[in-house]
């Protein structure tokens, strides 16, 4: 940039200092005088002084200042005529400027346009920056040194198996005659797949970091840009570089801005993408596997990327980033809680079982939010009961303790959110219950949460029909509380999602001993406008019917022993409901004690609220009622 500034304010002064000099030159006010009106001046007194030269030129002053050329005839006389009126005399040779001297400056203003005018057409054609006003074609990749890169595997946990697929490229970085001396051909690039926040960039970076190699990074949307061709130049301009410092390793994050496939209409048409991608796989194709360049993307949409980037000899290796299970997210949070001052009674592997479906990135949010949270409450040490609500936070949403339901609505949350964790107690195979709330998170007005002891990958029929029979549980308290007539719209989601569970045990999964392991709701996946829709088979009116019947049947039988756990535990429900009443919060250790029946104990951490439940400012929400808004839908969350 500031190279760009000198030279355009060089250009400036030179054409400046050109244009006055001519300027100067053109403005002289120089009378030219025939002989006789130069003889009549001078024996009426006006001329000052001649200067006369070889060529019989002659050039003076008037006696007002204003200057004069003239040219004499061969007059004998004229020397005496001068001198008899008084006129100074100064003679010299005639002034013989060289051809040379005289083209070049009749044509330096010219040549000095054209030089400029050849300047921008190199920039143009690549000469000039990556910041320059013409570097379109130049690479915008950024280039991090060996010294730069801090990174190393030490920082990456919770994804064991993707850095052992890795290991190798950093051996062949380090030591490439290991490999070559056996003939051997380490991959020419990696593709890294996984959901995003799973730790793609930092697991290339640390690759970098520890074969402690040059690393280039670059987005792909960095390679394409309004003008055709633009992003083919920057990928030429950006392995030539790679060359130059291999071996090295480029980074390309989110390839499929420029990798999705070819001639599918995904994306739509644009030729400018497809020949940035043409130019990759050429330039991946042809420079040699001794060369150590090793290209990295990573991806999370790898359905989408071209056939021709995924073949042996391009992304030889595909290497899956996934989800950390809870030894994964445990070490994700000790890397992280390394970073801040953690109180003693910190239990890393605690948060890690409650947070399923974590992914590093949640993990390192929920560490910076417990750390916030202490901030703000001048804590000098981030505690427990920080990483708890803020794990609460990032999974329920954070609390609107400025909007206060009037009694009768919050008690019929209460009764609702206690309905769900009774049913979810006492069902076989569900998911403990974590934590019960009436207070209003994001767009609901309670929540009940389920959370797995363990990672799970599947469930069976009867986990399936026990969550169902826990999504009842809010409704049927609501009708075995307050009467059929008294129901709210708060169970429309509990309702949606148990009719879908129950259709899915019949079409998809199986779980229909009357229509049998056979899958009723065939997908078709079709590209339209670079979306995949999905398409499904229209069945037989009688097998609908059939399936229609088999769906109700499980809802029936679910509902009904939702309703008989709530009538037979009444007691505890109208005690669960209470406490919710009044600490608005419960968690497992208070919901153990409702369930045997003994005294409540007060939350953790529920004396020390800033603000606890009576200290809550209450604002009118009649104004959210106008119009048949109801604000109580959806207010159910489980996390399964």
């Amino acid at each position: 940039m500031v190279k760009n500034v000198i030279l355009w304010v060089v250009i400036a002064v030179v054409l400046m200092s050109v244009f006055n000099n001519f300027g100067t030159r053109g403005t002289q006010q120089i009378s030219v005088l025939s002989y006789s009106q130069f003889i009549d001046a001078v024996k009426a007194g006006q001329v000052q002084e001649v200067i006369l030269d070889d060529h019989n030129g002659i050039k003076g002053k008037l006696q007002g200042g204003n200057q004069f050329t003239s040219y004499a005839p061969n007059d004998p006389h004229l020397v005496d005529d001068l001198l008899a009126n008084g006129v100074q005399i100064k003679a010299r040779p005639a002034e013989n400027e060289s051809m040379l001297m005289q083209i070049f400056i009749s044509w330096f203003p010219m040549v000095l346009l054209i030089g400029v005018w050849i300047f921008f057409m190199r920039q143009m054609q690549g000469g000039g920056g990556k910041g320059g006003p013409m570097g379109f074609g130049k690479s915008k990749a950024r280039l991090l040194e060996e010294d730069q890169v801090k990174v190393t595997f030490a920082d990456v946990a919770g994804c064991d198996e993707a850095k052992e697929e890795v290991e190798e490229m950093v051996d062949f970085l380090k030591d490439p005659a290991k490999y070559q001396k056996l003939g051997g051909k380490i991959p020419r690039g990696a593709l890294l797949i996984g959901p995003p926040g799973t730790g793609k960039t930092l697991i290339a970076r640390a690759i970098a970091g520890e074969a402690k190699v040059p690393f280039f990074t670059i987005s792909g949307s960095d390679f394409v840009e309004m003008f055709v061709g633009v992003g083919a130049s920057r990928v030429r301009d950006m392995f030539e570089q790679a060359k130059r410092h291999a071996p090295c390793i480029i980074f390309i994050d989110e390839i499929d801005a420029v990798g999705r496939q070819r001639g599918a209409g995904l994306g739509g048409g644009n030729d400018e993408r497809e020949q940035t991608l043409n130019q990759l796989l050429v330039e991946m194709d042809g420079f040699e596997g001794t060369e150590g360049v090793i290209v990295i993307a990573a991806t999370n949409r790898p359905d989408v990327l071209d056939a021709a980037l995924l073949r042996p000899g391009r992304f030889d290796r595909q290497v899956t980033v996934g989800l950390p299970d809870v030894k994964g997210r445990e070490r994700i949070l000790n890397v992280h809680m390394s970073k801040v001052p953690a109180a003693d009674d910190v239990e890393v592997k605690y948060i890690a079982q409650g947070t399923p479906g974590f992914s590093g990135a949640d993990l390192a949010n929920l560490v910076n939010e417990a750390a916030l949270y202490a901030a703000r409450m001048n804590k000098r040490l981030v505690s427990m009961i920080d990483l708890e609500r803020a794990k609460d936070k990032l999974i329920m949403g954070a609390e609107k303790r400025s909007m206060v339901m009037d009694e009768k609505e919050k008690k019929m949350t209460a009764y609702h959110e206690a309905g769900h964790a009774i049913v979810g107690k006492i069902v076989p195979e569900h998911d403990p219950v974590y934590k019960v709330s009436i207070m209003p998170r994001g767009r609901a007005l309670g929540v009940t949460m389920f959370l797995p002891e363990k990672d799970q990958y599947s469930a069976s029929k009867c986990k399936l029909d026990s969550m169902i029979s826990s999504l009842y549980g809010g409704r049927v308290a609501e009708t075995q509380i307050f009467g059929w007539e008294q129901v709210s719209t708060g169970a429309s989601n509990d309702i949606e999602r148990a009719t879908e569970l129950a259709r899915n045990m019949v079409t998809k999964w199986g779980l229909s001993q009357r229509l049998g392991p056979l899958a009723y709701s065939e997908e078709e996946g079709e590209v339209f406008l670079g979306r995949s829709v999905t398409q499904h088979k229209s069945v037989a009116d009688e097998t609908s019917h059939t399936i229609d019947e088999e769906i109700r049947s499980i809802i029936d039988k679910n509902y009904a022993r939702a309703e008989q756990i709530l009538k037979d535990n009444e007691d505890i429900l109208h005690a669960m409901a209470d406490a919710l009443m009044k600490y608005e919060t419960i968690d497992k250790e208070q919901i153990s004690d409702l369930m045997a029946r003994k005294p409540v104990r007060a939350p953790k951490g529920w004396d020390d609220d800033p603000t606890p439940p009576n200290k809550s400012v209450k604002i009118d929400t009649s104004a959210d009622k106008k119009g048949g808004t109801d604000k109580s839908i959806g207010n159910t969350a489980e996390q399964n």
